[in-house]
């Protein structure tokens, strides 16, 4: 089973964290940030993992640390369940309509991190949620996965449509790139090795 828990201690967070690549769902999630709290569970529902988190961040401080860490601690866990990476899909690319938003995630488990981050417009918070921290969670989990991650906001007015549409095609795309093809053996690369 794909199934690992990381924890991260620093003098800003500390994070407990468990995912299962192949779950069905199970959500049990506490970061101290609400908002964060629900786009995690919109990737994890609509990935169909299992995701445990549980941050105690300098929230007082603001927003940054928790949301950066917890990017950091996904991102160790899901390299860890994605193993030698044999027999995987490897790429996709998926589009997701939230009411008038639509964006477009693509991912390559390459283990090279890349990420390009193409959204523009959102308003500075959603909520008490500083917006920046979309993409500093994404940068995040990008250098701790080793995968390559291109997110592009196609069009949307609403911040929070936007990010909502993003972390729902996120956990699409990472579910149709992690999920193993029953025809596949070795890892998915003409060099042998990802």
């Amino acid at each position: 089973m794909r199934r690992e828990r990381v924890s991260r201690r620093t003098t800003e967070t500390a994070v407990e964290l468990e995912l299962n690549l192949d779950g069905t769902g199970k959500i049990a999630i506490q970061t101290g940030v609400g908002f964060l709290d629900h786009m995690l569970t919109l990737f994890t529902n609509h990935g169909r993992f299992d995701l445990e988190v549980q941050c105690v961040g300098d929230l007082e401080v603001d927003q940054h640390h928790s949301a950066e860490d917890v990017g950091i601690v996904l991102g160790e866990a899901f390299a860890k369940c994605i193993g030698t990476k044999e027999g995987i899909e490897r790429y996709a690319t998926v589009s997701t309509p939230m009411d008038e938003a639509l964006s477009t995630v693509s991912i390559d488990i390459s283990g090279r991190s890349f990420l390009v981050y193409r959204v523009e417009g959102l308003k500075d918070k959603v909520g008490d949620f500083d917006t920046e921290l979309v993409e500093e969670f994404f940068l995040a989990f990008t250098r701790h996965a080793g995968v390559t991650l291109h997110i592009q906001l196609e069009y949307g007015k609403n911040s929070h449509h936007i990010i909502e549409s993003i972390f729902k095609g996120f956990g699409r795309a990472l579910r149709i790139a992690s999920a193993v093809h029953p025809n596949s053996s070795g890892v998915p690369s003409t060099k042998g090795v990802l």
